[in-house]
């Protein structure tokens, strides 16, 4: 039996908090900053590019208007794909903490210069490189508070690390609310909500002081541990020259299982939420409109409503994860997204009574369906090659589905309405009903060293 296998069984009747320090919720808060701003700036795309391109598209390039608002997030999801398979390799090299400062850094500048976009060309390019910068920030952040939580708090705290993109979304929801009531700079208003995009340049700042690299990382590092999984290690020679770390989680067998399935799911989480998710303020301003509502109201209510639903789901998804075990919880995540989706797709009641189909929606396919890459993920891997894995999983389904929203798109134009691209798009949620039942069951474990 291993020692943290016999740690947990010793403690079990203790509470999950128990050995946390101030040391574990510094490292928490800062990653879950990082994170707040990852969920804005994703969030201010959704809201602010109808109203961007209703100012930087030709007449020509207006025909065709769901074309370019899916474009414009298919470009930002490969940018995002790109950046952050690049930057999870990155992290298992140069360290956790500097390769997240980098990312801050990056996304925080090309946000705010994308406020100064004047044409779709100058707006794809910016959010290529916005996107670059994000995607390294997700598995570096999961992969430090991972490593440094005791195990018994660690699926709680990356659900709680995961709800600062809820939070960065509600925040983004808020701030487009109040643009669009008070209109502070006419048609050009969506500037402003990229122009304050730029401030988490400024968390650096913080980040530099409040975080420690990852104790568990430069051990694996300093005793070459180089084998991607515990069943890998035995298989694995030990060498002083370490192999390249996306190589190796292809090289072996279980971990080579492990990443395409886990890579299959997370391709059905991304291309459901972006080409599905994503046209719900569209769907429901429409809702409005043939209410006799104001669209420019319940469009963004419906977003905040959405987000906190979507947070719900992050704070409790440690605790479901762990009370379920970590396949049962997929397969609920996978049966809500689907249903809930269904139910919003082809409603026709009225607004109020849609909210909270929305609550519903957020939480499972914002909230559970990206919370089971934060919890599950890190268990799989060891910290050798840890971020390189998550990023594949969680940024490498961005490299196919970045095409989708393009797609959708051109579903909305030809079908003639969101509703029937988003019911088309939602079938890609039947892969959480097949891959969890090939995954291998990681509940109350620790992580593999």
């Amino acid at each position: 039996m291993r020692a943290g296998e016999v740690l947990l069984r010793e403690d079990a009747d203790a509470p999950w908090y128990a050995g946390l320090t101030p040391r574990h919720w510094r490292i928490l808060w800062g990653s879950y900053l990082g994170w707040i701003f990852d969920g804005y700036e994703a969030v201010a795309l959704v809201y602010a590019l109808r109203p961007a391109l209703n100012t930087i598209l030709t007449p020509e390039q207006a025909q065709t208007p769901a074309f370019y608002v899916g474009a414009a997030i298919g470009i930002t999801l490969l940018g995002w794909g790109l950046g952050g398979l690049l930057g999870g390799i990155a992290a298992d090299y140069i360290g956790r903490k500097r390769m997240m400062m980098f990312s801050i850094l990056g996304y925080a500048i090309f946000t705010g210069l994308t406020a100064f976009a004047e044409s779709f060309t100058q707006l794809a390019i910016l959010r290529f490189i916005t996107g670059l910068a994000i995607g390294s920030e997700w598995s570096t952040g999961i992969a430090l508070v991972a490593e440094t939580w005791p195990n018994r708090a660690r699926p709680k705290g990356c659900g709680f690390l995961q709800s600062g993109f809820g939070g960065g979304a509600v925040l983004a929801a808020i701030v487009w609310a109040v643009l669009a009531a008070t209109n502070p700079m006419g048609d050009q208003s969506w500037r402003i909500m990229f122009a304050l995009g730029a401030l988490p340049a400024f968390v650096c700042l913080y980040l530099r002081r409040a975080l420690e690299e990852s104790e568990q990382w430069l051990q694996a590092l300093k005793a070459q541990r180089w084998a991607a999984t515990t069943e890998d290690a035995g298989t694995t020679a030990k060498t002083a020259r370490r192999p390249f770390t996306l190589a190796e989680i292809f090289r072996e067998r279980e971990s080579r299982r492990r990443v395409l399935l886990a890579t299959a799911m997370s391709f059905a989480t991304t291309v459901g939420w972006w080409a599905v998710s994503s046209w719900l303020p569209a769907y429901t301003e429409g809702l409005a409109k043939l209410a006799g509502e104001p669209a420019n109201v319940w469009g963004p209510r419906m977003g905040i409503i959405y987000n906190v639903g979507a947070i719900t789901a992050y704070l409790i998804s440690g605790f479901v994860a762990d009370a379920l075990g970590r396949r049962a919880f997929l397969l609920v995540t996978y049966v809500g997204c689907i249903v809930t989706s269904l139910a919003c797709y082809l409603w026709t009641g009225g607004l109020v009574p849609f909210m909270g189909l929305a609550f519903l929606n957020g939480f499972f396919t914002l909230g559970f369906a990206f919370s089971w890459m934060a919890i599950y993920l890190v268990e799989l891997f060891t910290p050798a090659v840890r971020a390189t894995a998550a990023s594949f999983v969680f940024n490498g389904a961005r490299l196919i589905a970045w095409i989708f929203p393009i797609i959708a798109g051109q579903i909305v134009t030809s079908f003639g309405g969101v509703a029937a691209a988003a019911l088309t798009m939602s079938s890609v949620y039947l892969l959480g009903l097949i891959i969890p039942w090939f995954m291998p069951e990681t509940t109350g474990q620790p992580l593999p060293e």
